[in-house]
């Protein structure tokens, strides 16, 4: 293989290398630059696409107030690394450096973090190479899209000495953080049931007449690392910039929404991974080269935390998208889909078996204490809207701070991208197998019958 084509048996071996026994081998360049409480923070971007463009909107968001530097881009794709580096120019006043292999980008010194925005199959073992090469790191949802990626992934986290944050953004949200506090507290008494119901209403991540698609040529990147080790096919620019419609590369739904949904859940209840799956759907509202679903449902039950969880998505009506959290004692309702922030308590006691109407009485409900809103400072105390940006500055701050402490425990941090991603997984592979699935805690894998419990 040609220099700087690495597949994915290559990088599991060279982070397989990293990894073993209690302490990992860190290289020496690996703290060649320790930070000081008041250091520049010098980041690197992987991946130069949609999301890469929203990852550093967030880093330009607290460039002054954090003391950050961006120093290199990187990317597979000329074109793609290319206008990043623009981009930098315009944000930030800098000439980045350009980098077409990741592993060459991490030997730049005075590169302190990276933030991985490349294809749902690249995260994990891109994350591993990140945190061997001393690198502290944030790295998008899903962390991975099979369960030994995953695994690779956390072992290689946790044999580092790195702070890493998941691109789960919504567990940094003051709202979100507030509605754990209200779980934790027993407020709602037994939780017994947790919905999620967001919604769409166009061909979501496929665009018939994408200029990417039209403008790549395979000489100007390289499809067999972009592939890293899945099948091999030829080259496809709609599986390279719509890696989420297409089986071997994503779970659509389930990596993309559910993998903040079922996050969310964890975060706010302390769990970790459900018990079972079952899954539907199909394409059904949108049958265009998509092999993913564009409409889903999912159903999953945490034996010990005695609740059922449900996640809804469909991408073919926008209507009526909520969050409900059930408890006995009250209710927890979040009127919007993904990361709304409007939240409101509901008293069980009303016993209210049609709710209250939140497009017309939503006033005339809080004011007769029928639905409490839950505020924050950082939205000014008042009713939050119903959608916010994906870019979040509450996400970043966090990642940044925990670097200056050396606090490992970020509010995405490693375990919480493996949780994320077994659930995504185990809901993926309940759909396409249309078995029940379960999750063996001793063994740490899915199996299609119920675990021992000895």
């Amino acid at each position: 293989m040609a220099k700087n084509k690495i597949n994915r048996r290559e990088f599991i071996c060279k982070t397989a290398a990293g990894i073993t026994g209690a302490t990992a081998a860190m290289s020496a360049g690996s703290y060649q630059r320790i930070m000081g409480a008041n250091d520049r923070i010098n980041i690197g971007f992987i991946g130069c696409g949609a999301r890469g463009r929203g990852h550093r909107r967030m880093v330009n968001m607290s460039l002054k107030e954090k003391n950050l530097g961006v120093v290199a881009v990187c990317d597979i794709w000329k074109l793609n690394r290319e206008k990043a580096a623009e981009d930098c120019k315009k944000k930030f006043g800098v000439n980045v450096k350009q980098f077409k292999y990741s592993e060459e980008m991490l030997k730049m010194p005075g590169l302190d973090a990276v933030m991985i925005a490349t294809g749902d199959h690249q995260h994990a073992l891109l994350l591993a190479e990140v945190v061997k090469a001393g690198k502290d790191c944030y790295c998008e949802k899903p962390m991975a899209v099979n369960v030994e990626e995953a695994k690779i992934a956390r072992d290689a986290v946790l044999a580092s000495k790195q702070v890493v944050q998941m691109g789960s953004q919504w567990v940094s949200d003051p709202i979100q953080i507030k509605i754990r506090e209200i779980v934790r507290s027993g407020k709602l008494g037994q939780i017994t049931k947790i919905e999620q119901v967001w919604n769409d209403n166009n061909h979501r991540w496929h665009v018939p007449d994408d200029p990417d698609v039209a403008a790549i040529r395979e000489e100007d990147t390289d499809w067999e690392r972009w592939l890293l080790g899945r099948s091999y096919r030829p080259f496809d620019p709609w599986a390279y910039f719509e890696f989420r419609i297409f089986r071997d590369f994503s779970g659509g739904i389930t990596s993309q929404w559910m993998s903040h949904g079922i996050g969310l859940v964890h975060f706010y209840t302390d769990t970790a991974i459900p018990d079972t799956m079952v899954a539907s759907g199909g394409v059904l509202g949108w049958p265009d080269i998509r092999q993913n679903p564009d409409t889903f449902q999912a159903l999953a039950t945490y034996h010990d935390a005695r609740f059922l969880y449900s996640y809804s998505s469909n991408y073919a009506n926008k209507f009526g998208d909520y969050s409900c959290i059930r408890g006995k004692d009250g209710t927890l309702f979040a009127h919007g889909g993904e990361g709304s922030p409007r939240w409101f308590f509901i008293p069980e006691y009303q016993r209210l078996p049609g709710g209250f109407d939140f497009y017309e009485g939503l006033k005339a409900a809080v004011n007769s204490g029928k639905a409490e809103i839950i505020t924050s400072k950082e939205y000014g105390n008042k009713l939050p809207p119903v959608n916010v940006s994906d870019d979040s500055k509450f996400h970043l701050d966090n990642w940044i701070d925990c670097m200056r402490a050396r606090n490992l425990k970020t509010n995405g941090y490693i375990h919480t991208g493996f949780w994320h991603s077994i659930g995504a997984i185990m809901a993926t592979r309940a759909y396409r197998e249309g078995k029940k699935l379960y999750w063996d805690r001793k063994k740490e894998e899915i199996i299609d019958y119920p675990p021992y419990i000895g």
